[in-house]
């Protein structure tokens, strides 16, 4: 099961039965840590999380310490990155074209942080991607290389794609090339308007400090334009550019992207940023101004990565559960008081279930017996657009729960075991009274 289905295994009222607290017997084999998860690990009693009790006795989301991180002084290049940089640049000479070339974002932010990157991002300052990219392919011809295709990916919203953007191959490398922009936001409308701007322009109008550091290819050089990139980098905070508030209003989806870098590398969201992402209007905005789709995508991203259930908490501290996760109005059963505390404390416990043994114990069969869950199969097919096969998934994860709950109330009681076993509907088998227990536990484990 892909990990970002745990964030479906959702309380459903009166779906599954209340469960007593386990015996002392019992609760010592319950809440047992494996011994080779590392100190400080938390695990939360699955008994708990299926019966309710999880999320409601938390007073907030885990606490957030300050801290320092690592932060490298300068970019340490490949050998393949520096033979694509210096293909580029023979471009640039042979041609005479003036341009600057700078590699934008994520790659920098990864390598000041020592991790390996391969999505590079070159942004020019006086010519599109696609004129570049022609002009490499010129280059190729006259060394007797072999031109490439260039992809020319058109300006798609939806998709975050707010500039037509060439790719191509260097050296066996997918490169990206879009020119440096500024933009301006319509009021009603999170489609900016592009300009041909300058590098400080373009780095302040990216969506957060940590992602606005440029690396100059021609001069070998970290830029830090915004003067606080690094800074918070080091940090570990989570800050925007400009003005937290302007920033989610001219694009709300910037929202739950700070949540999902700030999970991916458990930094810390400003109280500014919170404050901003807290806003009745943002709020609205993100609700009304993005698609389903971008949302789902984001809040996929959160649940693969490393961090599901911080992203979970910042969405549900920051108010913003009911905006991206929709309910249907007439939900069956009812949506019920702190729904969005016990959720996210149910995804807290089923992620710590599924690490404690290193993958998920559920299985994804079809079954034409299992009851439909209304409300999570609205949110997975409405409300984050995601696959049908999803939605297929969770619900049998929610009926294996319910036959579980049902295996551990019974194996706690006194309860007269020969009337169980008309459920296991088997005419060939004939089960000792004293085995009915292990029959069962076998069975609801397939």
């Amino acid at each position: 099961m892909p990990p970002r289905l745990l964030l479906f295994l959702l309380p459903r009222g009166s779906l599954l039965p209340p469960l007593r607290r386990p015996s002392p017997a019992l609760s010592p084999l319950i809440r047992r840590i494996p011994s080779n998860k590392p100190p400080g690990y938390f695990f939360l009693s699955p008994v708990r999380a299926f019966s309710g009790y999880s999320g409601m006795a938390a007073a907030g989301s885990p606490e957030q310490q300050p801290r320092s991180v690592v932060v490298k002084e300068t970019v340490e290049l490949t050998e393949k990155e520096e033979q694509i940089f210096r293909r580029l640049l023979d471009v640039v000479r042979h041609f005479g074209l003036g341009t600057q070339l700078r590699v934008a974002g994520g790659w920098v932010r990864d390598k000041l942080l020592g991790k390996d990157s391969a999505d590079i991002d070159v942004a020019l300052d006086n010519m599109t991607g696609q004129n570049f990219c022609e002009k490499v392919n010129e280059y190729l011809e006259l060394i007797g290389e072999e031109q490439k295709g260039i992809g020319v990916i058109q300006c798609n919203p939806d998709q975050s794609k707010h500039l037509e953007t060439a790719r191509m191959l260097i050296l066996d490398i997918w490169i990206d090339f879009v020119n440096l922009r500024s933009e301006t936001y319509a009021e009603n409308s999170r489609i900016p308007t592009m300009e041909v701007g300058t590098a400080k322009a373009d780095a302040y109008r990216r969506d957060l400090t940590i992602n606005s550091l440029f690396f100059n290819i021609n001069n070998n050089s970290v830029e830090d334009l915004t003067g606080r990139g690094i800074e918070d980098l080091k940090k570990g905070l989570i800050v925007t550019p400009l003005p937290a508030k302007a920033t989610f209003l001219d694009d709300p989806l910037r929202v739950l992207r700070a949540i999902r870098f700030a999970a991916r590398f458990n930094f810390t969201l400003a109280e500014d940023l919170k404050e901003a992402a807290s806003d009745e209007r943002v709020k609205s905005e993100l609700g009304s101004k993005i698609s389903r789709e971008r949302i789902g995508h984001e809040i996929d991203l959160m649940m693969s990565d490393k961090h599901p259930v911080k992203a979970m908490y910042d969405i549900r501290d920051l108010g913003l559960f009911y905006v991206v996760f929709s309910f249907p109005e007439n939900s069956n059963p009812p949506v019920f008081d702190k729904c969005d505390w016990q959720c996210v404390s149910h995804i807290e416990a089923a992620w710590n279930l599924a690490y404690s043994i290193g993958s998920s114990v559920f299985n994804s069969g079809s079954d034409p017996k299992l009851q439909q869950v209304p409300v999570s199969s609205y949110i997975i097919k409405h409300s984050l657009k995601l696959k049908g096969s999803d939605a297929e998934t969770v619900v049998n994860i929610h009926a294996a729960s319910e036959k579980f709950a049902e295996l551990v109330h019974l194996l706690e009681s006194s309860f007269d075991v020969r009337t169980f076993k008309e459920k296991l509907e088997d005419e060939y088998l004939e089960i000792p009274t004293d085995s009915v227990k292990r029959v069962c536990a076998g069975q609801y484990s397939t």
